[in-house]
């Protein structure tokens, strides 16, 4: 008799995950300009080190059931498997709970498994901030352990609850095209349950007696993703018939295609709308559809010095009117002390 229906789902989106990491490592060992080494000159050559993965886990049904997948997996494709849970520090006993994921995690079979505790900040806003330090935590993990991959827990539903939140801040194309399954430096993140929901994580845990700890934050409704997936999803459930979650998980894969189609064409228009000297021809841009005008403009002020977290839609809207609807206007001002300007009909930007 095989495993429960949710433990195979997971396990086999693990699996093809893992394929794709270990055809990723096998190709960039097989590149690599160090000579493989041959016992006495003779012989095979020496195979490349297996790769690590890591699970980042939080103890909550969808990362615990993601290592237990992992740890099920990896050792059936000669890859090893590690742990990392992150201590944000933001709840009494915090500490407490990372030790008993470790000893979780290690009673899974992971090896090596750590906690990292950080600080988390202020900027952007409490949900953002721990975000950002459990992301900066995390690549310091892989790189002192070189790892190949990292793996992460966020289901369909997440999904879905992030195309909504960049459905409401009104970011364009790229917001709404939700999380990516392969992102950051080198595609170290991988993402196996986007097409999973989070019911399916927590009966697999169920099945395999996992126990699993419910963060009281996800349903705290102060945090606006807890509101979102408590009484926003709901809602749009009652108002539009089931089938939304999946309905806009469709819409984000949608959604980064025609993103990464549009970011090439921005890419590749760039050089043809620069003068000799770099400046960007007001003209030139005028001429392009403002989908690719407008990434153009962003990718200028991020190398200029704005923040990309701190730029939204609004700032490149007022510097495309400097080239759609120039009335004489003066300088604009943009996040990290960037400001945009026309000049005998080339657009500057830079700092301040």
């Amino acid at each position: 008799m095989g495993p429960h229906p949710s433990v195979a789902a997971i396990r086999l989106a693990v699996r093809r995950v893992l394929h794709d990491i270990l055809t990723d490592h096998t190709s960039t060992a097989g590149r690599s300009t160090v000579p493989l080494r041959t016992p006495a000159g003779r012989g095979p050559a020496e195979r490349p080190p297996s790769p690590l993965v890591l699970v980042a886990c939080s103890g909550g049904a969808d990362s615990m059931a993601l290592a237990s997948a992992l740890a099920f997996e990896a050792p059936k494709l000669g890859i090893r498997a590690g742990g990392v849970t992150i201590d944000h520090g933001l709840q009494p006993g915090s500490g407490l709970r990372a030790d008993e994921v470790v000893l979780k995690l290690r009673g899974l079979g992971l090896d090596p498994v750590e906690s990292i505790a950080v600080t988390v900040g202020r900027e952007g806003g409490p949900e953002a901030a721990a975000r950002d330090a459990r992301y900066a935590a995390l690549d310091a993990a892989a790189e002192h352990h070189g790892a190949t991959a990292v793996l992460l827990g966020h289901t369909r539903d997440d999904q879905a609850e992030t195309v909504l939140l960049g459905l409401a801040r009104g970011s364009g194309i790229r917001s709404l095209s939700g999380m990516a399954a392969v992102s950051g430096a080198g595609g170290r993140y991988r993402r196996p349950f986007l097409s999973l929901d989070r019911q399916t994580a927590r009966k697999a845990c169920m099945a395999q007696s996992l126990s699993v700890w419910d963060d009281p934050h996800n349903a705290d409704p102060a945090y606006t993703r807890s509101r979102l997936r408590h009484e926003g999803l709901p809602a749009l459930e009652k108002a539009l018939g089931k089938g939304v979650v999946e309905a806009l998980a469709r819409t984000a894969q949608l959604s980064r295609d025609d993103a990464d189609a549009l970011d090439a064409w921005a890419s590749q228009a760039e050089a043809s709308v620069r003068d000799a000297t770099g400046l960007l021809e007001c003209a030139k841009l005028y001429a392009l559809p403002p989908a690719v005008r407008r990434r153009i403009l962003r990718r200028a002020a991020i190398a200029a010095g704005a923040p990309a977290g701190s730029l939204f839609a609004r700032h490149i809207e007022e510097v495309d009117r400097l080239i759609t609807g120039w009335r004489g206007q003066g300088v604009i001002n943009l996040p990290g002390k960037v400001v945009a300007r026309r000049q005998g009909g080339r657009l500057v930007i830079r700092q301040g």
